[in-house]
């Protein structure tokens, strides 16, 4: 062998495997992957992944909330189209007296004169209203209340009758600056405003200062359309003497949902009688007197007109109210639909997410202490039922009402998700307490939705008192052990 030449390492043995330099080991625990497997497979990640699909149940309640609407606006065009073919809430504003008079006003015009403009200035005569409104006013009303259907809604309409009576003192223009020969008392004119006289039956008269006169359609109060209007023509000759005028008139009309009068008396008296068991007493005055039972309502206003805020005399020229001042003194009754179903089932799908996280949390509860394993899909279920139950009380409670529907809809739930429950679990027992607790938990809303003046009072007792018993079941867990246990695949401790 040349010195020069490199040795030549022996050949390698097939039958000898290469050296192979052990790789040190890891500590426990270090590893990432080992690790993110021991917080994906705990409970805090199960509550993560609940936590997530309580937010994918807002998806179908929201779809539920929406479909809400959209009955509710079906409902609210059928009511509208009932009430404008037999009448619209009526607003009764009057009587007031009405007297035409004459002023003079100085007018410039431009005109040729020599084939020159000039300005020339004259006098002319327009016509300008006056307004009286009467000194004692009595109203006596009684409404006749009954539901109209189209289709499966239904409106509340009422027929009334009215009578009106009272006595206006003579006009006097001392203090609005009329001359005396500048009023035209033939063409004063008595005027009531209505909202909607469809409900009239027969012609209507007024009985004024003992003389009878018709009345014919036409109203002129300013900002109101409609109503009847009397000519005086030859009945005003007394207006300059002290004596008080009378008057009277009966009027029949038809009506929705309200009815209201304005306090124009110096002394406004008003009675209202119906056979309605749930009225609503509205406006700026509030019923002296008022009885409500199960057969209807009677009520009575006494207003003075030192509660208004608009003066008992006017002229068309200036310092009269408005259409709006007058009606923000008016007064009266709401016929209210005894049941709103529609108002009931929002109030109850305000409570359908917190509904989803006590079911969760239960089924939790019995995933990590019972020693039962729930998969995702198991939850998803269980809340698209709970969802569901919202879809059947809204559809059974336009036909059979609120209290049957929500029976039954509660008892299809609870028994639907304690039989899953029953296979879930692998207990029958656990189905049963799951179907009794869910029961029990409608139960509580019912009654809830029901006292509406201390829903949230009882609804949040409630939920304390919920959420006191879970923190005693759970007070002794240890939350990190089970931790441990689930990501070392063991079973969790008891």
């Amino acid at each position: 062998m040349n010195a020069n030449q490199s040795p030549v390492p022996p050949p390698l043995s097939p039958l000898t495997p290469p050296a192979v330099v052990p790789a040190p080991a890891l500590a426990i625990g270090t590893p990432l992957l080992e690790k993110g497997r021991g917080v994906l497979s705990g409970v805090t990640f199960k509550l993560f992944v609940i936590g997530v699909l309580t937010l994918i149940m807002l998806i179908p309640i929201a779809k539920i909330w929406f479909l809400l609407s959209e009955r509710q606006q079906r409902r609210d065009a059928a009511v509208s189209n009932i009430t404008e073919a037999w009448g619209k809430g009526q607003e009764i504003i009057g009587p007031v007296l009405v007297v035409p008079f004459r002023y003079a006003v100085k007018v410039q015009r431009t005109e040729t004169v020599n084939g020159k403009p000039t300005l020339v200035e004259t006098v002319e005569h327009p016509v300008a209203q006056a307004y009286f409104l009467p000194a004692k006013l009595k109203m006596a009303a009684r409404l006749a209340p009954q539901e109209r259907h189209r289709g499966i809604y239904k409106a509340v309409v009422y027929s009334g009758e009215l009578a009106i009576s009272g006595e206006f003192q003579p006009p006097v223009f001392d203090d609005l600056g009329v001359e005396p020969e500048r009023i035209l008392w033939d063409d004063a004119v008595f005027c009531l405003a209505v909202t909607d006289l469809r409900g009239v039956a027969g012609a209507l008269s007024l009985e004024w200062a003992g003389k009878t006169v018709p009345l014919i359609p036409g109203c002129r109060l300013p900002g109101f359309d409609t109503g009847v209007i009397a000519s005086l023509r030859g009945a005003m000759s007394g207006a300059t003497k002290p004596a008080a005028i009378p008057f009277k008139m009966d009027l029949t009309f038809n009506g929705s949902k309200l009815i209201s009068f304005a306090p124009v008396g110096v002394e406004t008296e008003v009675r209202l009688a119906a056979a309605w068991p749930d009225p609503s007493f509205y406006g700026a005055f509030l019923p002296t007197q008022r009885a409500v039972d199960a057969t209807g309502f009677t009520a009575q206003w006494k207003v003075s007109y030192y509660g208004r805020g608009y003066p008992q005399q006017w002229t068309s020229l200036g310092g009269g109210p408005t259409a709006d001042k007058i009606r923000e003194s008016m007064f009266g009754t709401s016929l209210l639909a005894l049941v709103d179903q529609y108002r009931t089932v929002e109030r109850a799908l305000k409570y359908a997410i917190l509904f989803v996280v006590l079911a969760f949390a239960g089924f939790f509860l019995f995933e990590t202490m019972g020693r039962a394993r729930i998969h995702p899909v198991q939850y998803i279920l269980v809340g698209a039922t709970l969802c569901l139950f919202y879809l059947v009380l809204l559809a059974l409670s336009e036909f059979i009402g609120f209290g049957a529907a929500y029976l039954t809809a509660a008892a299809a739930s609870s028994l639907l998700i304690g039989g899953y429950a029953a296979g879930v679990l692998r207990g029958v027992g656990r189905g049963v307490l799951t179907a009794g607790a869910l029961g029990g938990i409608y139960g509580f809303l019912y009654v809830v939705l029901q006292l509406e003046d201390y829903s949230l009072l009882i609804g949040t007792a409630g939920l304390f008192v919920l959420l006191a018993a879970i923190m005693l079941v759970t007070r002794r867990t240890n939350w990190y052990d089970r931790d441990a246990a689930s990501a070392a695949g063991t079973p969790p401790p008891r």
